[in-house]
């Protein structure tokens, strides 16, 4: 039996675990293997993209799974150089037929591209797939408030869920208090930053030492309390079920403060603003 890991509700009624697995370069048997490895511990969100080329992967995960297809959460995303609402379309029913689902639980358009000026049909290709049954929940990745606002006032829906750039180094406090006023859930990509090795930090240690837990493990337990989903990668067996060991400790005031005093201006991993950034 598997870890249960807690839940939120969107602001569609769907709910998400607050802890996931990202697959980008999962891929094959072998990813495969990790994605079940994931599963009988207890992973039930499982993250992917189009331009993971690793839709077939989980896909093939769904299938070999002795978890039922209702307890999971699979997520994909739209690349950037479909966001025309035909080609929108077809690749949203492409990516199910490379996964071999029926449906998403949750779809997202992966970059905003504003040069291109493509988001807002590609946010109602998402709008009539969720309608068609493609999709049960609609989101964004890398919306800035701007963007999000244009898509609530060109078709008056939000987004289910914004996936964002966060971790200590970038903590997005004012793009999380939008997402709160607004009822979207904040999902936290590269929640560790570029990997284990960047956060070994004194004050990182410290912390992790006074509640017996990896720096890692204070990390995420940071997203969670901030109110965020993390989707941490890791094809390891042993780093998936610590990176879910989260719940029998709380960081106090002192601790969150610390953790998110880490960030600064330009703590973006790859310099992608979404302001700029365009996605292939």
């Amino acid at each position: 039996m598997g870890n249960v890991i807690p839940e939120v509700t969107l602001n569609d009624g769907m709910t998400l675990p607050v802890v996931g697995l990202g697959t980008y370069l999962i891929r094959g048997n072998t990813g495969v293997n990790s994605l079940l490895s994931a599963l009988d511990l207890g992973y039930r969100l499982i993250d992917a993209a189009y331009n993971y080329e690793n839709e077939g992967t989980i896909g093939e995960a769904v299938r070999r799974t002795s978890v039922p297809r209702e307890q999971l959460r699979i997520t994909s995303k739209l690349p950037g150089r479909y966001q025309e609402y035909d080609k929108a379309v077809s690749t949203i029913q492409e990516s199910l037929y490379r996964a071999g689902l029926d449906y998403y639980d949750l779809y997202l358009i992966h970059w905003p591209n504003p040069s291109q000026d493509n988001y807002v049909e590609a946010w109602q290709a998402l709008i009539d797939a969720k309608k068609w049954g493609l999709i049960r929940s609609i989101g964004v990745c890398n919306f800035l408030p701007e963007h999000i606002d244009r898509l609530e006032k060109e078709t008056g829906v939000l987004p289910s869920v914004n996936q964002i750039e966060l971790h200590p180094f970038f903590n997005q406090e004012e793009q999380r208090n939008y997402h709160a006023e607004k009822g979207i859930i904040t999902e936290s990509w590269s929640p560790l930053t570029r990997g284990i090795r960047e956060i070994q930090l004194p004050e990182l240690q410290q912390i992790a030492e006074k509640h017996n837990k990896t720096i890692v493990q204070v990390v995420l337990r940071w997203h969670y309390q901030l109110g965020a989903v993390s989707i941490p990668k890791s094809a390891a067996a042993v780093r998936q079920l610590d990176n879910i060991s989260l719940f029998d400790f709380s960081l106090d005031e002192a601790d969150m403060s610390i953790i998110s005093g880490l960030s600064f201006p330009e703590g973006r991993i790859a310099n992608q603003d979404p302001a700029f950034y365009e996605e292939f």
